[in-house]
């Protein structure tokens, strides 16, 4: 369907979730409002095309001058390093039960000197992205949807809008480009202390040299494991970042609809973080 022509005193772009709604009306005219499951079914199609009608206006103003670099510092700051503490502290924890438990299961066999083998793969590849996305992605995600939703309520945003400014390239951009900064920076700390942790902890309980340990890490690991899980935490990121700020724009309702998007931010982001890791590690396999 080719869009309206703007009228003069219009904006150029409509709100994002209308253009949506417009596409779906012959959809809508199929779905019979009786059926729950089927009008949940297009109310998630709806809000699919939502995000990515945002992530792609993002994506287009984020891409093109003025830039706004210190604001991305900004929300670098409070997104990624405010969070180290809880990335940090989760890393070393898998580490430690992972190199315990594989130890553990090894030692079975008489093989436990490869569980750094066994350790790095499973951190680099998995473990380390996908933990740390959805411990930290809850934090960095619902913070997103806290601020702008209270910016929406408050009509903040509208102000925005009235003096003239853009609020993705504003508001959303930062924070997009921010999350898919940090969450890769996390990653690479979670596998540096998950490594460290499992070794300590294999050398106090079963005896294994740390030398032995790292030996057989560097044996099996290459760039590509590495990089693999780097990558994966850019796409978390990018999730993580729309999904917080698509919440926060579509919140309605007052204060009970920041606490509810919120939960939401939280909810939807990890299960996209589950989904997207699955068809990511069938890319990866397949290079």
């Amino acid at each position: 369907m080719s869009a309206s022509t703007p009228q003069p005193g219009q904006q150029e772009d409509e709100p994002f979730h209308e253009i949506v709604q417009q596409e779906a009306v012959y959809v809508a005219k199929y779905v019979t409002v009786a059926n729950p499951f089927a009008v949940r079914f297009l109310r998630f199609i709806e809000g699919m095309g939502e995000v990515a009608v945002l992530f792609g206006r993002a994506v287009s103003r984020g891409v093109r001058p003025p830039y706004a670099p210190a604001e991305i510092a900004r929300q670098v700051e409070a997104l990624g390093v405010k969070s180290v503490s809880i990335a940090a502290l989760t890393a070393a924890v898998v580490g430690l039960v992972l190199s315990l438990q594989f130890a553990f299961f090894l030692a079975r066999f008489g093989v436990q000197h490869t569980v750094g083998k066994v350790v790095v793969l499973t951190l680099f590849r998995e473990l380390a992205p996908v933990l740390t996305a959805l411990t930290v992605g809850a934090r960095i995600g619902s913070g997103i949807a806290a601020e702008l939703g209270s910016m929406t309520v408050t009509e903040q945003v509208d102000a925005i809008r009235a003096l003239g400014a853009d609020p993705v390239r504003k508001l959303v951009v930062p924070r997009l480009v921010a999350c898919t900064l940090v969450l890769p920076a996390l990653t690479v700390l979670a596998d540096v202390l998950g490594l460290v942790a499992g070794s300590l902890v294999v050398w106090i309980q079963y005896e294994i040299p740390l030398r032995e340990f790292y030996r057989s890490v560097v044996e099996v690991a290459n760039l590509m494991d590495f990089g693999s899980g780097v990558a994966k935490s850019a796409v978390f990121g990018a999730i993580i970042g729309i999904v917080g700020c698509f919440q926060g724009f579509s919140v309605r309702g007052g204060t009970e609809g920041v606490g509810r998007a919120t939960t939401e931010t939280v909810a939807i982001a990890s299960v996209a973080v589950c989904l997207s890791d699955f068809f990511l590690t069938k890319l990866f396999m397949a290079l």
